[in-house]
């Protein structure tokens, strides 16, 4: 219940925000994306600067946090590092 709480709270927030700028909801697909991107970024603000106050230098603490993975997604040419949580346990969905 707590989390939903928090949900709406960052919902109002940002439609706030979104009236303050004039930008009405839902917002043109330009300026969407990059709300959403600047939400991934903004997950990894806390985790990056944990690790760069212990001493660690950029781009080592992106590296250990996974952060450039976690914003980028998988990106073509990676498919060597594989990510157990997109794989399933479930088969696959063969309606045609």
């Amino acid at each position: 219940m707590k989390l939903y709480a928090l949900s709406l709270g960052a919902g109002l927030l940002v439609g706030i925000i979104y009236s303050l700028l004039s930008v009405r909801s839902p917002a043109p697909p330009m300026i969407a994306l990059v709300g959403l991107l600047g939400i991934l970024i903004g997950e990894q603000i806390i985790p990056v600067g944990k690790q760069l106050l212990a001493g660690d230098t950029f781009k080592s603490a992106c590296t250990q946090t996974k952060a450039t993975d976690h914003v980028l997604g998988s990106l073509p040419g990676r498919h060597g590092a594989t990510d157990s949580s997109c794989k399933s346990d479930k088969p696959a969905d063969t309606h045609s």
